[in-house]
């Protein structure tokens, strides 16, 4: 396996990840491939299934296993899948049009669950109440990079956040055109209502790593209460 560069992995066809195998589309938009970001959350959740670093004065729930994780804009389910692996019960959500590719690579990679994974389809800013209640886990891959999409992406986050839910945010820091006001955009209005931590890159996995890419721990902030 190889440090990611950049740009989402080859495609169409299979891609093999440690034993994940992990079908990719050639068309159809950036959600029928395995982007880098992707690849780093993954690897990240794999080495630090028991040790992740937690945000001051909170305690992460690790390793995995018997903890309830939700994957937004999953695409090819490949984090979820790591995740599934690792022994959670996972959701992987996307819109309608990637349901089919989700379920093939579930379907591709059953033997490796040891939790349990199964694909919904969630839009972004809608209604989540068949996903309450509130996950351990919420994880992202890439999510950033509409402008439009940032306000519906923040509400599902808070709709779906319970005040013990842990994000794990990795995104690939992008220099070209709107995207990095886009990006500041994003954890400006993020700030509004939750509490992150970055995660050093010597804490990212040592092969799939790079600087450009890079993990957040994100939580609600905690409400104060009148004493």
């Amino acid at each position: 396996m190889s440090s990611p560069g950049p740009g989402p992995g080859p495609g169409p066809g299979p891609r093999c990840v440690g034993r994940l195998r992990v079908w990719q589309r050639g068309a159809g938009g950036p959600g029928g491939v395995v982007w880098d970001a992707a690849l780093v959350l993954a690897a990240f959740l794999e080495r630090s299934a028991a040790h992740l670093p937690a945000p001051p004065g909170r305690r992460l729930r690790l390793p995995l296993r018997r903890q309830a994780a939700l994957e937004l804009g999953a695409g090819t389910g490949l984090v979820g899948l790591r995740a599934a692996a690792l022994g959670a019960n996972v959701t992987v959500t996307d819109l309608e049009e990637v349901q089919d590719l989700l379920k093939k690579n579930i379907e591709s990679n059953q033997h490796l669950i040891s939790g349990s994974i199964q694909a919904k389809v969630l839009k972004w800013g809608e209604d989540v109440t068949d996903f309450l209640p509130a996950p351990d886990y919420i994880l992202m891959a890439d999510c950033i990079y509409y402008e439009e999409s940032l306000e519906p992406l923040i509400k599902t986050l808070k709709d779906l956040s319970g005040p013990e839910t842990q994000i794990l945010c990795c995104y690939e820091e992008r220099t070209m055109g709107k995207n990095p006001e886009v990006e500041r955009r994003f954890f400006e209005l993020l700030q509004k209502d939750f509490e992150l931590e970055k995660v050093p890159l010597d804490k990212h996995d040592e092969e799939y790593r790079s600087e450009d890419i890079h993990i957040f721990i994100i939580q609600k902030k905690k409400m104060n209460t009148p004493s």
